[in-house]
């Protein structure tokens, strides 16, 4: 894999031969030699058709001119040349072609590689990131980043590059049959086409880059619209959602409109400049024709040579603005590499080596904001293999300890150890190999429920998953579906009910197999049935394991070894149940409370 540089600042805008010059490592890999060659090959190949272009006018204006003289071998010379121009058309064809055919593995090759190091660069950013950035406006910047960069290339090496080789040769036989005044002109023409090109794409980059913002933005709101479908329905907002919809729509149809209507404009103008060269051309090789300068086949002469410079002059504009669009669009997947990550392991990390799986807080502070402190100066410590659990108000920083905990942010001030190692010291890999977790919301891949299993380890075998189910009394749904483990659990998994998502993130944890687990109010979705199911559950796989419980509800965390009772971020109580209702403190406060909530719902429903 290249080597990518970032740019120090993130806000730096990466365009024209920066963006490319940070490219070209992926299009001229240094490990990859055969690549390389395939370079130096398609680079011969546009040489060859070019020399080929090159000589047609040649034979033509020495078959016009020989049809002008009478003689027996007049008729075979011109032959000669008229087959020796379609052969020639012929071989500049299979030239181009054969340079397509060896040059596409390298576009793809590089397109390949740039975009895994987005994609690997996405998993690397922090949870921050993801939080504040629309799915769809990321996908949509890989998406046209990937595909520009395969006909930017196309564009950049077989049409750029053969044209000015094509521009140098062709000014040097104009000079030598014509003169000084017909190169100039068409230097000149040359020179007024790239100035009008450029002058009016510049303006149209704009629009452009605006024509992509409110594309993305139409997509993300139709993403983040059917990702909350149900949300939609619960509201009857469909009306409202389309409309937020058709906004967006509106918006960049009109800035559609305004990029088309641009290339109207540019279209007409560049068609000036080219026709201007053409008719003084031809009306100067017809002068000196008239004056015994020229002969006929000249006239042949420079209108094919013209032609054949006015084919990829024509389509300069398209060129520019298809190479100006992929710059740009290159640009914003470098700005995603160049994304600077917040959390990142140190130099030289080991990995997390557990003998015993403690943890501890010590004297931690973080915020997700810096005007608003969660968590103040927390500490606590979880011996190995013992079970805690962490209660606490809406708000007091519960869920936080698990997004530390997984180093999803590190802390502000004070360390989080585990068997005595600070996790900010250690590989990331290593640590969130050491950690498993059944979240409150358990979302599901798009998959079969065996995939979704067996993601809790990267080598688990067909045995792992099945005795994960079993373990979490997963099979009697299996064996009651017609395809078992390959079933499709649907987007986040809304095929399945909230106690069998919880049953597969469950088995999902036990294929993982880790030494600490974290159970993030994992049943307070649940209803009581499904509830006791899972506790008995969680129960079993939480033995001989150093566990912590995140709960809302006192009733699933009463067996623990020690209740933590947070405050405001801070440890308020720590004791077992017994000893947390006789202090009479927040705890007894919050159990009395939820107790009666249980008791006046049991008398509504008797």
């Amino acid at each position: 894999m290249p080597p990518d540089t970032a740019v120090k600042n993130p806000d730096a805008r990466h365009d024209g031969w920066h963006t490319l010059t940070r490219f070209l490592p992926y299009l001229w890999p240094r490990d990859n030699r055969a690549l390389r060659m395939r370079i130096v090959a398609a680079t011969v190949l546009i040489l060859a058709s070019t020399a080929t272009q090159l000589v047609l006018p040649y034979l033509l204006k020495w078959a016009v001119d020989a049809m002008g003289v009478t003689g027996p071998r007049v008729i075979g010379f011109v032959m000669l040349t008229v087959l020796a121009y379609a052969a020639a058309r012929l071989g500049g064809v299979i030239f181009d072609n054969m340079r397509n055919i060896v040059f596409e593995r390298v576009g793809q090759d590089a397109t390949r590689a740039l975009a895994e190091n987005v994609f690997g660069q996405l998993h690397r950013l922090s949870l921050r990131f993801h939080l504040a950035r629309r799915t769809g406006e990321v996908t949509k910047v890989i998406e046209r980043g990937t595909k520009s960069i395969d006909t930017m290339l196309y564009f950049m090496l077989f049409n750029i590059a053969p044209t000015v080789l094509q521009l140098l040769v062709v000014a040097v036989i104009f000079y030598f049959n014509f003169g000084w005044p017909l190169v100039l002109a068409t230097a000149l023409a040359v020179a007024a086409y790239i100035w009008v090109t450029r002058t009016i794409t510049e303006w149209r980059t704009a629009l452009r880059e605006k024509m992509n913002r409110l594309d993305g933005r139409a997509l993300s709101h139709a993403v983040d619209s059917l990702l909350n479908y149900e949300t939609v329905k619960y509201f009857g907002a469909e009306k409202r959602e389309q409309a937020r919809y058709a906004q967006a729509t509106r918006e960049y149809a009109s800035a559609a409109v305004k990029s088309e209507n641009s290339l109207g404009l540019l279209n007409i103008a560049q068609a000036v400049v080219v026709n201007l060269l053409m008719a003084g051309a031809l009306a100067w090789t017809v002068y000196g024709w008239w004056q015994g300068r020229y002969s006929a086949g000249q006239l042949v002469f420079v209108q094919t040579y013209l032609a054949q410079l006015f084919r990829p002059l024509d389509m300069l504009g398209m060129v520019y603005r298809t190479i100006r669009q992929g710059l740009i669009d290159m640009a914003e997947m470098f700005r995603l590499l160049d994304e600077p990550q917040e959390v990142s392991d140190a130099p030289g990390a080991p990995a997390l080596v557990i003998r015993r799986p403690s943890v501890v807080f010590e004297n931690v502070e973080f915020g997700y904001e810096k005007d608003r402190t969660i968590l103040k100066g927390l500490s606590f410590e979880v011996p190995a293999g013992q079970n805690f659990a962490v209660v606490g108000p809406s708000g007091a920083g519960k869920s936080t300890l698990a997004r530390l905990l997984f180093r999803f942010y590190d802390p502000w001030s004070g360390r989080i150890l585990i068997d005595g190692q600070d996790i900010a010291q250690v590989t990331q890999e290593s640590l969130r190999a050491a950690i498993g977790i059944v979240p409150q919301d358990s979302v599901l891949f798009n998959e079969t429920i065996g995939y979704n299993i067996a993601y809790g380890r990267s080598d688990a075998t067909q045995a792992d998953v099945e005795a994960a189910a079993r373990g979490a009394a997963l099979m009697p749904l299996i064996e009651r579906l017609p395809q078992r483990f390959e079933t499709e659990v649907g987007e986040r998994g809304l095929k399945l009910s909230g106690g069998e998502k919880q049953r597969v993130a469950i088995a999902r944890t036990l294929v993982k197999n880790p030494p600490i687990l974290l159970l993030d109010e994992a049943t307070s979705a649940l209803d009581t049935r499904t509830e006791q199911d899972i506790l008995a559950t969680l129960h079993r796989v939480s033995e001989d394991r150093t566990s912590i419980s995140i709960a809302h509800r006192l009733s699933t965390i009463a067996d623990s070894d020690r209740i933590l009772v947070l405050q405001d971020g801070c440890l308020a109580e720590s004791g077992t149940h017994l000893e947390l209702l006789r202090h009479d403190g927040l705890y007894a406060e919050m159990w009395a409370r939820q107790a009666a909530e249980a008791e006046e719902l049991s008398e509504a429903a008797e």
